[in-house]
Parts: structure tokens; sequence; C-alpha cells
């Protein structure tokens, strides 16, 4: 199986924000194990900023993305995903390229503490909770 993970369930695990850690970690671990996990290339200077913004030396930072981009494949961002996102019925065009990336890439879900905001999405939205209690 693969998933697309949006970066507020990587940030949970990064930054260990209780309770959704538990969760989200699960769901990163199961990435190194059984699944395929996908972050986009642009997902990774959102990160990048985040932990900055947390205090982190640009060192650190750094070190955190190489970890991520070890153990979870990295999905370019092309012109049809920009194209596809911007006339996207997914009101925020973040997440609507999120999708389209996932899409392109065959994901079977995005997995997200936001799923409501992927309604119109072209892949099913998930939390981290239901694909942990359902184990696809």
């Amino acid at each position: 199986m693969r998933v697309l993970i949006d970066t507020n369930v990587i940030i949970d695990v990064l930054t260990r924000r209780h309770p959704l850690y538990g969760n989200s970690a699960a769901v990163l671990r199961m990435c190194g194990d059984q699944w395929t996990g996908l972050i986009t290339a642009s997902q990774t200077t959102d990160i990048f900023y985040l932990l900055r913004r947390e205090k982190k030396s640009a060192a650190e930072a750094k070190a955190i993305i190489q970890k991520l981009v070890d153990n979870l494949t990295v999905a370019d961002v092309t012109v049809a995903d920009v194209k596809n996102a911007l006339v996207s019925e997914i009101d925020d065009y973040e997440d609507a390229l999120l999708a389209f990336c996932g899409k392109r890439r065959k994901a079977d879900y995005i997995i997200t503490r936001n799923d409501r905001d992927f309604k119109n999405s072209p892949i099913k939205a998930v939390t981290p909770e239901w694909l942990i209690s359902s184990r696809p």
C-alpha cells in the first residue's frame, strides 16, 4: 500500500504533539515496515521552515529532513500537478497540490489530521487513527 503523508502528521511526530503523537508515529513506523510512505518535495521545505520556527538549528532541521527522505519516498511536483491543483475543487491550494501529486504517484490514501479538508480529493483522505485501526 502507498500512503501520502500530510505535513501535519509528520509535525505531530517531530514535535511529539500529544495526544496526536502515538497514532502519527505508528503510521510512520508502518511506512518503514509494510507500506510505502510518500511526501512531496515541496513538503520538505515546509517541514524545514516549521522546524526552524520551533527553534531548531538549520543543521538539526537538515538532519531531520535527511532522516525523512531516507525512510520515505519523495514525490516530485510537476507542472501538471500545479495546474490541476489550481482548478481543483479542494479549497486549500497546498492540500490540492498534495492530492494531485498523490494521485499521479498512485497513493491509496492521504494520511492527515484534517480529512475534511480533502473532501473533493481524487484520493481518499483518512486520519492516522482510522488507518491504524483498520490496517488495510
